[in-house]
């Protein structure tokens, strides 16, 4: 039997256009382009030129600060520009895909006969490695790290976020062939929902399964991390996304990079909130071709509603991205007495419109954040929605406050900005928490470094 913990703080928020359970056939065309701002943390060096050809799984850029660990390109062809912005900051790196693919072969390979650092080897010389991240900093993990435990969430459970037993169907080998190869490197835990019933979840081997039941964030890898091998000053813990474990399990089979994922295009924004398989790196605006509402002026983001990132249909699929999400702007609502009127369409954490009183409904919310940011009130809001051991008010203000011993006692090493989503969003002070937090962590690494 697997081990359930049980989370009662959170919040779980019901927006109107989540995916149906079918995917859609989308044309992803010939563009693609691999953001380094997709692993966080990392300083790119570019070592490929305008006019160079690269096979699938063949790389692009390497970490500056570690060049062994290496970021493949997701598809073969010819490398069209390295898009560079302010002080030459390497935004982008542009591959044309040839009509007919080519992979790299890198062998195929048992991970349950080969050793941990046999493992990581080939993760690192197939460009895959820095799909791992890391708690303290939660930033893109390097070979030299040594983990006490590896965590991977294949809950997901932010409003609108794409469903992984959608994707793992037909994808199940390869998902326990990628666990199989974590447990390789460190004792792996796989923490599911309550409600998640595929075999290859329940009873996937090499790793120990925990079902976390409770409201959103209970699939945040940190708050799962947190309750299951907490992280203290001078540990390390391996958090991997689910659908990278699939990547890993692919190559340990197939001896080739595929990136191919399934990406939920949802949101009140979007006519037929559906699945697509797209390919990390992907044109947004080829998903959402033909797609988007008529008459509205939306916003699509690239990521989920609560942490993910406002983007263009110009913009390229990240490297952690699992849904586009389209929502209403709402800067050209015009509304009587604004946001004070009584009202029973719009979602309140704390009853201050009549729409508690009809119940469990799904919500049509625009990107506004009705209000303007003031200072920070001490009401222990964050805490009803932070399923974690730490206090989450005292924390932000001592990374404000810039008290760096005060945040190693408060627990920062276990965090990730993600963690603090739900807390921007009930946040009566408007503030920024998860750019609080992601600054807070950058000073704090490197202080440590």
């Amino acid at each position: 039997m697997a081990r359930v913990i049980k989370l009662r703080k959170g919040l779980d928020i019901a927006l109107t256009g989540r995916p149906a359970a079918e995917k859609r056939t989308v044309t992803l065309g010939d563009e693609y382009g691999l953001v380094p701002d997709g692993f966080t943390g990392l300083i790119p060096r570019v070592v490929v030129k305008a006019g160079d050809h690269v096979k699938a799984g063949e790389v692009l850029f390497v970490n500056k600060q570690c060049p062994e660990v290496k970021f493949a390109s997701p598809v073969s062809g010819t490398v069209t520009d390295v898009v560079r912005g302010e002080r030459r900051k390497v935004l982008c790196v542009k591959v044309k895909a040839d009509e007919r693919q080519e992979y790299a072969d890198y062998g195929k390979k048992s991970p349950a006969t080969m050793s941990g650092d046999e493992v990581k080897a080939h993760l690192l010389e197939a460009g895959l490695f820095g799909f791992i991240n890391q708690l303290p900093y939660a930033v893109t993990t390097t070979p030299d790290s040594l983990p006490k435990a590896i965590v991977v969430s294949a809950l997901r459970d932010m409003p609108l976020a794409c469903d992984f037993e959608v994707e793992l169907l037909g994808n199940e080998d390869d998902f326990q062939t990628g666990l199989t190869a974590l447990s390789r490197m460190a004792k792996t835990f796989l923490g599911i929902g309550a409600g998640q019933k595929a075999s290859a979840l329940t009873e996937a081997k090499d790793v120990e399964v925990t079902i976390f039941d409770g409201p959103c964030p209970a699939g945040n890898v940190g708050v799962q991390v947190n309750h299951l091998c907490p992280v203290n000053k001078g540990e390390v813990v391996w958090t991997v996304d689910p659908s990278a474990v699939i990547f890993f399990g692919r190559l340990f089979n197939s001896g080739r990079v595929d990136m191919r994922r399934t990406v939920a295009v949802a949101g009140s924004g979007v006519k037929a909130p559906a699945y697509a398989e797209a390919m990390v790196g992907a044109k947004v605006g080829r998903l959402t071709a033909g797609n988007l509402a008529d008459g509205r002026k939306l916003r699509i983001i690239n990521g989920n509603v609560l942490t993910g990132r406002q983007c263009t249909e110009d913009d390229f699929l990240g490297a952690h991205t699992s849904e586009v999400t389209v929502i209403p702007e709402g800067d050209d609502a015009d509304e009587l007495l604004g946001w004070i009127m009584p009202r029973l369409k719009q979602f309140s954490v704390n009853r201050s419109y009549f729409s508690w009183l009809q119940g469990k409904k799904s919500y049509d919310l625009d990107a506004r954040i009705k209000g303007g940011e003031r200072r920070m009130i001490m009401s222990g809001e964050y805490d009803r929605v932070l399923p974690m051991d730490i206090y989450g008010e005292y924390l932000i203000k001592a990374i404000i406050a810039g008290d760096i011993d005060r945040q190693e006692a408060l627990g920062i090493y276990e965090v990730a900005p993600e963690d603090f989503a739900l807390a921007e969003f009930v946040c009566s002070s408007k503030l920024p928490l998860q750019r609080i937090v992601r600054d807070g962590l950058d000073v704090l690494r490197k202080e440590n470094a």
